[in-house]
């Protein structure tokens, strides 16, 4: 293990004195999308994006630019009204990103992850929609997990898919086994600071917040305001755990 650390360090290392201009773009980009996610701010997103765009073409800069984009898009949909037309530039642009990163890494879990995730929201309730990207959801899905089974974003995107194609109890009770096991990693991954800065740590409010649904979905009112408030406190931005925790306090 320390092996592997002391490696994966070593080739940082090597790849920031190679290339430190690009380094810095990487690290630039990821202190604004940082700085968007905590403000849930959709130009911070785009400039993130562009800044990961500027860095030198590779599974992490595409990756890291399609991270950017996706949560544009989520944060446009917020919006009231939500802003669809532009929402749907930037899914595009996450796809095409996300893409580019497996094209050069086919080992990238959170990037299948992520391609899992945005091809399940084309389909968007379409049996014909459902044709045509069903079998790429499944596939990148499988892909996902192969390389990235203990990765947390890789189970909670995993988890938050099953919840929204969940129909009953049973549905609901797996999208929250996976969800609960994400939660898990999600906290052995906040135990120990990250040996490379621009590694991902987003992600875990999210989770939080797709439990408490579930919970509410399973109809344990308690659990889900509990859950809807874990996820306040470490993201007091996110829209969705306001808004459930809002409904379950006025019944």
């Amino acid at each position: 293990m320390i092996r592997t650390s002391a490696i994966a360090l070593l080739a940082i290392i090597q790849i920031a004195a190679a290339d430190p201009a690009g380094e810095r773009q990487i690290h630039a980009g990821v202190d604004t999308f940082q700085e968007a996610y905590r403000k849930w701010d959709a130009d911070g997103f785009a400039m993130a994006a562009g800044q990961f765009k500027q860095a030198p073409p590779s599974a992490r800069s595409h990756y890291w630019r399609g991270v950017a984009h996706f949560h544009r898009m989520l944060q446009l949909r917020s919006q009231h009204p939500p802003q669809e037309e532009s929402a749907l530039a930037a899914m595009e642009q996450a796809i095409a990103a996300l893409e580019a990163a497996v094209a050069l890494d086919t080992r990238h879990a959170e990037s299948h992850a992520l391609l899992g995730t945005l091809y399940g929201m084309k389909i968007d309730g379409s049996f014909l929609r459902g044709m045509r990207y069903g079998p790429r959801v499944q596939d990148h899905q499988k892909r996902a997990l192969a390389h990235g089974a203990e990765n947390p974003r890789v189970r909670y995107l995993l988890g938050a898919a099953r919840f929204h194609t969940a129909d009953d109890r049973a549905d609901f009770r797996t999208a929250l086994a996976t969800l609960q096991d994400a939660e898990k990693w999600f906290a052995a991954e906040s135990a120990a600071p990250p040996a490379d800065p621009t590694a991902p740590r987003w992600g875990a409010s999210s989770c939080l917040t797709f439990i408490g649904r579930c919970h509410l979905a399973l109809g344990d009112r308690k659990q889900a305001a509990a859950y809807f408030r874990k996820a306040l406190a470490m993201h007091p931005g996110d829209h969705i755990a306001r808004s459930e925790l809002d409904a379950l306090t006025k019944d």
